[in-house]
């Protein structure tokens, strides 16, 4: 049976975090960084099965200790790799500049001003677009994860993006039903919060066609939770301890270093990971 085709990777550099968002919705909570050793045998096991390219994420990529040597070794393996990072602090900086004219792009996760208060974080915009500035990428994108959105807020995004030369991108906080009744809120209150978000976006920005059909996605998934297909992505997750996962969410996978006999196997194997609003918010599949 022929391997299914994969045209990229998400690769976890580790399984903590230390900006902890309130939202968070990562799927890997350990301890310890990706060793280099398990990195290269995940980047050989996803060059024999033919991925195109990588994406180095979190954690928080600029924390690893040996992150130039992540992004070499993905070069000799033939591999493009970008990098989505949370970095603000000098350190963080300085470490994502040494790199940033090795990677292909470079992401940078921003909070909006309600998601900020909404997860307690310290990802404001204008921090965000500063590291940009800072780094000489091929590429750059802003990405911001968006709750409670007002006017005043969007066209000054919008100036900070365009003056930045950054491409801009959008999601949407997404809360279970036992985040939504911490945060005081109902889930029709939440909904209706969302598609007020929604609006205010479209009349900001020239939104595709693409994001719309995303959010009728979510939208979906969360009224009909039984409906929810399979997954159909084309997209491959490595977690720091190099365990091989057709989603970041699954129970299932096979460790790199399995034989790849193994890795195979387990990738022609039909699927049995159901699309759930955390994975789609990752890969949009």
């Amino acid at each position: 049976m022929t391997t299914p085709r994969f045209r990229t990777a998400l690769v976890s550099t580790a399984g903590h975090c230390a900006v902890a968002c309130g939202f968070c919705f990562r799927a890997d909570r350990a301890h310890g960084f990706l060793d280099v050793a398990t990195y290269t045998r995940s980047l050989s096991r996803l060059r024999e099965i033919g991925v195109e390219s990588i994406c180095l994420t979190g954690g928080e990529p600029t924390h690893h200790p040996e992150l130039r040597q992540l992004v070499r070794l993905s070069h000799q393996f033939g591999l493009p790799v970008s990098v989505v990072t949370s970095a603000r602090t000098e350190a963080e900086v300085t470490a994502l500049a040494e790199v940033a004219h090795l990677v292909e792009n470079v992401t940078v996760s921003a909070d909006s001003r309600g998601a900020m208060k909404l997860g307690r974080t310290r990802r404001s915009v204008g921090s965000g677009i500063s590291t940009l500035l800072r780094v000489d990428a091929p590429a750059s994108v802003l990405h911001v994860s968006y709750w409670d959105l007002v006017d005043d807020e969007c066209r000054e995004l919008a100036r900070l993006v365009t003056e930045a030369g950054a491409e801009l991108q959008f999601s949407p906080v997404l809360l279970d039903e036992l985040a939504i009744q911490r945060a005081r809120m109902t889930v029709a209150g939440y909904e209706e919060q969302q598609q007020r978000d929604a609006a205010v976006l479209e009349h900001h920005f020239e939104l595709g066609d693409g994001f719309r059909d995303y959010l009728a996605h979510l939208r979906a998934m969360r009224r009909s939770p039984g409906c929810r297909h399979l997954c159909r992505s084309r997209a491959l997750y490595v977690s720091a301890e190099g365990q091989l996962r057709r989603c970041p969410f699954s129970e299932v996978g096979v460790s790199t270093h399995q034989p790849r006999s193994d890795v195979r196997e387990f990738l022609v194997r039909p699927t049995t990971d159901r699309v759930t609003t955390d994975c789609a918010a990752i890969c949009r599949s």
